[in-house]
């Protein structure tokens, strides 16, 4: 469905939600490598092959499936972190607290609210997809 060299992390602090969507995402047809990480500190250290990621050899584009209410650092920082460093990667906000107007204004490429859904995450996926090759 996506090409293969794409890797989709997740960062979201809650391990039921995470384990659904990803298990959502494979069953949509979805073969990418799907990360998951915890909290934003570990979205940084994984994207800049940091600490408990050293040792990863950095292997094509990401797309980051971002929370934005998550411990230690929050999805509000990293963004903004990476917004510094110019990431080219492409960003996914999923939030359930978060307004929708304050989420657009970190310029992701789309902003999906909580409870997901899914046809909207996979359609998400997919502009994304398409406007990353254009």
């Amino acid at each position: 469905m996506t090409p293969e060299t794409l890797v989709v992390l997740m960062a979201e602090d809650d391990d039921g939600h995470a384990s659904l969507v990803t298990r959502n995402l494979k069953r949509s047809g979805i073969t990418n490598t799907i990360i998951h990480v915890k909290d934003g500190q570990e979205a940084l250290d994984f994207i800049h092959c940091r600490d408990g990621y050293a040792q990863r050899v950095p292997n094509g584009p990401l797309l980051l499936l971002l929370d934005i209410n998550m411990p230690r650092v929050d999805g509000v920082e990293v963004l903004r972190q990476l917004r510094q460093q110019e990431y080219p990667g492409e960003v996914i906000i999923i939030t359930g607290s978060y307004g929708k107007e304050q989420a657009w204004a970190l310029e992701p490429q789309e902003v999906i609210g909580k409870p997901i859904d899914l046809e909207q995450l996979l359609m998400s996926i997919q502009l994304v997809l398409v406007c990353r090759e254009c």
